[in-house]
C-alpha cells in the first residue's frame, strides 16, 4: 500500500499553509481537497480583511494567532507580492449608549498586543471619515484587507514546490487507525476508490471537520467538534456613493460574537460592500436574498446616513464553520492532537472560522510544532 507522512484534509488557506510549513525533511505530504480546486468555500467568501485580534478573549487562540498571525500575513504578503492595503479601521459608536462597549474593546485589544489602537472623538472621525456618523470610534490602524485569491494560489504554489501532492475532486471515505498510523479511503475524480497510508492526519475540512472527525471514530457531540453553519450574506454599494467610506467602518459588536455585525469594507478596487449578516443554516447555499437589502440599509445608515434605498445590490455569501450553538457562548478554535483520545497522529483544527484567514500562518506554525513535539514523525 502506498503510504506518506502526513495527509491533509482540505485544502483552503489552513489546510495549504499547513502542508507548506510540515513539509520538507523528504517528509511526503498529500493534500485532499474535494472541490475542483483551493478555497472554494469559507477561505474565498469572506470579507477579505486581516484583522487585528481586537475582539476575542485575552488568552484565547483566537486572539493570540490573529494577532501574530496579521504580523506573520502583512510580511508575507510583502515577500510575496500579494496585493494587500493597510486600509485601518474605525468601530464606531452610533450613540452614547455604546460608548463604554469600545472602551471595553480598547482594553481587551491592548491586553491582546494589538499595536496601535485609539479611541478618538467625533471630531477625530470625521476627519477620518467625514461621511460617517458617530458620537465617538476605536481606531485601528493597522487592520488592512488582501487579495484572498492571490493569497491561495501563493500558498498552493508554495506547498507544490515543496513537494506536496494535491489532489483536487478527491474526497475522504474512511479513515481507519492501524499501528503507526491511518489508513485513508479516498474516492477520486473519476468515481474510483483506493487507500493510502499516513502517520499523520490533519483534520483542516472546515465546514467538514466534524465529519471527518467523525470518520475517525470521534464522537464530535462530546468532544464538542459540531459545527454549526453560519450563513453572512454582502451587498454592494452603487458605484458612486463607493468613495464616501475610505477604509473599513464596524459597528459596535454584537454582544454574542456571532458575527461582528453589518459593516463597510472596501476591496482593493476600491468597490464598497455591506455585510455580512449571520443566520444559521442547515445547508450550504451561496444565494443571496436581495430582498435582504432593505434590513441591511436600515442598520449600515445608523453610521451610513448617505445610504438610500437602491443603492445596494446582492453581491456574494460565504459560511462560517462555528464551534458556537445558536444562543450558545463563545468557542474558541479548536487545534489539538487526538492522543488521549487513542489517535496518536490525528490533530484536528475545527471551528477555524473568523479569524481563521488572518491565522493561517499562524495556525500552520502551530500544527508544524504539534507534529515536531510529539515525536509523530
Amino acid at each position: 500500500m502506498l503510504s506518506v507522512d502526513i495527509a491533509i484534509v482540505g485544502a483552503g488557506v489552513v489546510g495549504l499553509a499547513v502542508a507548506g510549513a510540515v513539509a520538507g525533511s523528504s517528509r511526503a505530504v498529500v493534500v485532499l481537497e474535494q472541490e475542483a480546486g483551493p478555497g472554494r468555500h469559507t477561505s474565498s467568501r469572506n470579507s477579505e480583511v486581516i484583522h487585528a485580534g481586537i475582539y476575542y478573549p485575552t488568552g484565547s487562540l483566537k486572539a493570540s494567532l490573529c494577532v501574530r498571525g496579521a504580523r506573520m500575513l502583512y510580511d508575507f504578503c510583502v515577500r510575496h507580492g500579494i496585493a494587500h492595503k493597510k486600509t485601518g479601521k474605525v468601530i464606531v459608536a452610533a450613540s452614547h449608549a455604546e460608548e463604554p462597549g469600545l472602551e471595553a474593546l480598547l482594553q481587551r485589544g491592548m491586553e491582546n498586543g494589538v499595536e496601535g489602537l485609539a479611541l478618538i472623538t467625533q471630531a477625530e472621525l470625521g476627519r477620518i471619515e467625514p461621511n460617517v456618523r458617530g458620537t465617538c470610534a476605536l481606531s485601528s490602524p493597522h487592520t488592512g484587507i488582501l487579495d484572498t485569491h492571490g493569497l491561495l494560489r501563493r500558498l498552493e504554489a508554495m506547498a507544490a514546490d515543496s513537494g506536496c501532492t494535491i489532489l483536487y475532486r478527491t474526497r475522504l471515505c474512511a479513515v481507519t487507525p492501524v499501528k503507526d498510523g491511518f489508513v485513508c479511503r479516498v474516492e477520486g475524480p473519476d468515481g474510483q476508490e483506493y487507500s493510502f497510508a499516513s502517520r499523520v492526519v490533519v483534520n483542516a475540512a472546515g465546514l467538514w471537520a466534524d465529519h471527518v472527525a467523525l470518520l475517525a471514530g470521534i464522537d464530535c457531540d462530546s468532544a464538542g467538534y459540531r459545527i454549526h453553519k453560519v450563513k453572512g450574506q454582502y451587498f454592494r454599494v452603487r458605484r458612486s456613493k463607493q468613495a464616501l467610506v475610505h477604509g473599513l467602518v464596524y459597528p459596535s459588536p454584537e454582544t454574542d460574537l456571532v458575527g461582528l455585525g453589518i459593516h463597510a469594507t472596501k476591496d482593493l478596487s476600491g468597490a464598497l460592500r455591506l455585510g455580512p449578516d449571520a443566520s444559521y443554516v442547515d445547508t450550504i447555499d451561496y444565494d443571496v436574498d436581495s430582498g435582504a437589502a432593505g434590513v441591511f440599509l436600515d442598520r449600515a445608515r445608523t453610521i451610513l446616513p448617505f445610504l438610500e434605498e437602491g443603492d445596494l445590490h446582492p453581491d456574494t455569501a460565504g459560511i462560517r464553520p462555528k464551534l458556537q450553538a445558536e444562543g450558545g457562548p463563545f468557542r474558541d478554535f479548536e487545534i489539538r492532537h487526538e492522543a488521549d483520545r487513542g489517535l496518536p497522529g490525528m490533530i484536528t483544527l475545527a471551528g477555524i472560522e473568523s479569524p481563521g484567514l488572518t491565522s493561517c500562518l499562524s495556525i500552520a506554525e502551530l500544527v508544524k510544532g504539534m507534529v515536531e513535539d510529539s515525536g509523530l514523525l
